[in-house]
């Protein structure tokens, strides 16, 4: 019978093809669609050009970040019924409305205006949010994509889609200061965000035919089992907050008492782990994208070390180099907490199940709590060691460490802790917390730092800052002792 077994080789070789247009895909998608968080390089263009204020300022960068989340729920649910292809072509459509409108707005606007125009920033307001909303669909189909076609490696899989979500910004910055930065002039933002339009949304025209979920070869059943050495294999379906465990010498066997599957939202908003889980990322996520995108108007606070003027032609540099920094710092986070979590935490296996060994089992929460550690620290150094613009790296470096951890280890928290069907809108209920978290840290930094400038301007030197970040780090301390709850309570169970 040699036509089936060609058969089934063609379908194979098929399968492979179509697995590596979608890996195309996720890459391209993921690297695109960050381009909102370069939102600090065109500041100082927008405050020059457009003489926009610090509120002004602080407003269009939280429409792009508030754009992710208003219908993350509700995009999880599209990612689970029509597949990610389709948020891939939203998303297409919203970058090039957003970004190209965006531009068009910028270029129809005079040179010689004295004050800010309040038409033109609620148009940029508006227009930022669509691109933030792209950002949001972007997200989703690459996450999910990639989680869903690698299911052995769950982890890993989710965890490279994020790190190429934050090696985003970089990749755009470095884009910017090549081909539209010039030394005189800055940034050239209207011919920037016309090749954002055009770019980010052919690469997601192009996911909108390749971002598919590819069948495996085959589908074993799953079953539950526990081999010789006493790992057990449970479910990946499962909810394990839900279930109780007996200990042995060796290994911890769990003993689940009924699946979660399709159960309503009143029951998440019920349960106590989740509204402390929503605090914790209200603090990590919603202070850090207040750094992410007000780290250019930070840097313009502040002197070089080389100049003692304020705002010197430098500034430029500085802000794309802290961009960098929080770039880079968001992307190695994201490589380094996605395998080690899989090593050190149960990991799914491609029957969907699960195998729990306790010599190497470790709380995801330790992971949160890493991060919220690491911001109470960087916004203490604020408050003690920051005198000039090239101190600025540890904020750079923590934000985007913080925030990388706390953004790779969540989709597999959730999934151990609420179970894998409703992921997609859990996940993106829980998104609502830096929803909220985003523009309460904000315009806590934006209304302070306009009380301490005299003629609207944006504020400059170190007390625009000061007792913003004094109160983010006793927010942050608090933060600890919330995460560090939540690790006592789900330590043999997340």
């Amino acid at each position: 019978m040699p036509l089936p077994v060609q058969s089934q080789t063609q379908r194979t070789h098929l399968r492979r093809v179509r697995l590596a247009l979608a890996c195309v895909s996720i890459a391209a998608n993921a690297l695109c669609g960050g381009s909102v968080f370069t939102f600090s390089l065109m500041s100082p263009a927008l405050v020059d050009h457009l003489k926009l204020t610090q509120p002004q300022l602080t407003t269009i960068a939280l429409a792009g970040m508030m754009g992710q989340y208003p219908f993350a729920a509700m995009i999880g649910k599209v990612v689970d019924k029509y597949g990610p292809w389709a948020c891939s072509i939203i998303a297409s459509c919203l970058f090039f409305a957003g970004f190209g409108l965006f531009a068009k707005e910028i270029a129809n606007t005079p040179d010689d205006i004295t004050g800010p125009s309040s038409s033109t920033f609620h148009h940029l307001t508006l227009y930022f949010f669509i691109a933030g909303l792209g950002t949001a669909f972007s997200y989703f189909s690459s996450i999910f994509a990639a989680c869903k076609n690698f299911p052995d490696f769950i982890g890993i899989a989710s965890g490279t889609s994020i790190t190429l979500f934050g090696l985003s910004p970089m990749f755009i910055s470095i884009l910017a200061s090549r081909f539209f930065s010039h030394p005189d002039e800055g940034l050239d933002i209207t011919h920037f965000l016309q090749f954002l339009a055009l770019f980010c949304g052919a690469v997601h025209l192009f996911g909108a035919f390749t971002l598919h979920i590819i069948p495996p070869p085959e589908d074993p059943p799953s079953v539950v089992l526990e081999d010789p050495e006493g790992s057990v294999h449970i479910d990946e379906q499962t909810a394990l907050l839900h279930g109780k465990r007996g200990r042995t010498a060796e290994v911890e066997t769990v003993v689940v008492a009924s699946p979660i599957k399709g159960s309503p939202v009143v029951d998440l908003v019920k349960d106590r782990y989740f509204w402390a889980l929503a605090f914790v990322l209200f603090v990590i996520l919603g202070s850090s994208e207040m750094v992410i995108s007000n780290i250019g108007t930070i840097v313009l606070s502040l002197a070089s070390q080389t100049s003692s003027t304020i705002g010197a032609p430098s500034t430029d540099m500085a802000t794309a180099t802290q961009v960098r920094f929080l770039s880079i710092a968001n992307t190695l986070s994201r490589l380094v907490v996605g395998p080690l979590a899989d090593f050190v935490s149960p990991t799914a296996t491609a029957s969907g199940t699960q195998s729990i060994s306790r010599k190497r089992h470790v709380s995801r929460v330790a992971f949160l709590f890493f991060s919220v550690l690491v911001l109470a620290s960087t916004y203490l150094w604020m408050v003690l060691g920051v005198k000039s613009q090239v101190d600025l790296w540890a904020l750079s470096i923590g934000a985007g460490v913080a925030y990388g951890s706390a953004f790779t280890i969540l989709p597999s928290l959730v999934s151990s802790a609420w179970g894998i069907d409703d992921l997609g809108r859990n996940f993106g209920i829980l998104t609502y917390a830096p929803f909220l978290g985003a523009p309460a840290f904000s315009y806590f930094y934006a209304f302070n730092a306009a009380s301490h400038s005299s003629d609207g301007a944006v504020c400059k030197g170190i007390e625009c800052w000061s007792t913003t970040f004094s109160w983010y780090t006793a927010v942050a301390i608090v933060a600890c002792g919330v995460t560090g709850y939540l690790w006592r309570s789900w330590r043999d169970q997340v």
